[in-house]
């Protein structure tokens, strides 16, 4: 079972690295804001993980950091932010936006007031997910000063990974695998994709899950052309081409296992296709270099593909970020001018797709001296199920 932590000493270095950031960008507070569907900004300083309502840390460039939150959570945030100060906005709320009419509430106004400043310049760390009720009431508590995007204080922190975070990745990929595992032995025609989720979602969570890094994907048929797309009550049938993708989630930090499979037999053209996107998961590792600018490495992967014969069955580039999303910055893309560091993480996903089937290869990669950490890399094979 998965006893994986991130040590409080490093979530107080993590705030001191914001606040040596603020000074050098001349800005007086940063205001870092998460949701329930993308916590990682706000866990990444204070472990706090929203549920229903937001939630959002002030992090002054002098001063503690405080722990911002909705009306209903604070028994709960007390228990679980490694930060002590927590305060209550209403804008933070719950959707449904109930008035609580009875409770004594703070505002951004009385924040800045505790912390005895006035600020004059406020970044922003979370600003695509910002909602407008709370940029508006912040506006109105600071109508002087200039708010300004600062994503990249947090991003750039999060890109490398430490050891503590690098443990938790390998054991949610671990999780991941074993998962992976309870699949192929139970899935079988008959079952619906929800079912072979729900196999997987219980080996997940027997062996030290916390929560899923992502919605699970089993996608069979036509579904599995959809590059993003929910599971359903399709009935799986012999001959279905299905996409797995599996991501157990720990101490925050997130996985995916991407494996395509066959109920049955492929067709030579599943099997064609299928070995193609195999040959170019495992070559984009092999461009992976420490100092190479990414966009060298979509280059080599597009190239690959398109010598192959299958660039009509490329929709995106070979790879993203992943962390305490499994999903996050910085993707790979044709124009990523950044140069690989030692210890970013990447999902390496090899998605082809044509009319009738889709597949993904997908696993996790530390950037290392010398050649990557794989972070998965069991049933790296074709996968045709006996049934």
């Amino acid at each position: 079972m998965s006893a994986m932590t991130i040590p409080d000493s490093e979530y107080s270095q993590r705030i001191a690295k914001v606040q040596a950031a603020l000074k050098e960008q001349r800005l007086d507070v940063l205001l870092v804001h998460s949701n329930e569907a993308d916590p990682a900004n706000v866990r990444y300083l204070s472990n706090y993980w929203p549920i229903f309502e937001t939630a959002g840390i002030l992090v002054p460039a002098e001063g503690e950091a405080i722990q911002i939150i909705g009306p209903e959570s604070e028994t709960y945030a007390r228990d679980r932010s490694k930060l002590s100060i927590v305060r209550k906005i209403l804008e933070y709320r719950e959707s449904a936006e109930p008035g609580y009419p009875e409770l004594e509430l703070d505002t951004f106004a009385s924040i800045f007031a505790e912390l005895g400043i006035t600020p004059r310049r406020i970044g922003i760390a979370g600003m695509s997910i910002l909602p407008v009720t709370i940029y508006q009431v912040l506006r109105e508590s600071a109508p002087d000063a200039e708010i300004v995007k600062a994503d990249d204080i947090i991003v750039n922190m999060r890109i490398i990974k430490s050891p503590a975070e690098l443990d938790c990745m390998r054991e949610a990929f671990r999780i991941s695998e074993v998962a992976l595992e309870a699949v192929l032995a139970e899935m079988r025609p008959g079952m619906t994709e929800l079912q072979v989720v729900g196999i997987a979602q219980r080996a997940m969570y027997e062996n030290g899950a916390e929560y899923e890094g992502h919605p699970t994907y089993v996608l069979s048929g036509i579904n599995s052309t959809h590059a993003i797309g929910r599971p359903g009550h399709r009935v799986l049938q012999k001959g279905d081409y299905v996409q797995l993708n599996i991501g157990a989630r720990v101490a925050g930090y997130s996985s995916s296992v991407g494996r395509p499979l066959c109920l049955g037999k492929m067709t030579d053209e599943m099997r064609r296709l299928t070995e193609v996107g195999l040959e170019a998961h495992y070559k984009t590792q092999e461009w992976m270099q420490v100092g190479l600018p990414a966009k060298e490495v979509v280059a080599k992967f597009y190239q690959f593909v398109h010598d192959a014969g299958c660039g009509e069955n490329l929709l995106y580039g070979p790879c993203h970020g992943i962390g305490l999303m499994e999903v996050e910055r910085p993707w790979m893309e044709s124009d990523s001018e950044y140069p690989l560091q030692e210890n970013m993480t990447f999902q390496v996903d090899t998605f082809l797709y044509c009319q009738d089937f889709g597949l993904r290869w997908e696993n996790g990669v530390r950037i290392a001296q010398g050649k990557v950490e794989r972070l998965s890399d069991a049933r790296m094979e074709i996968i045709e199920l006996d049934v």
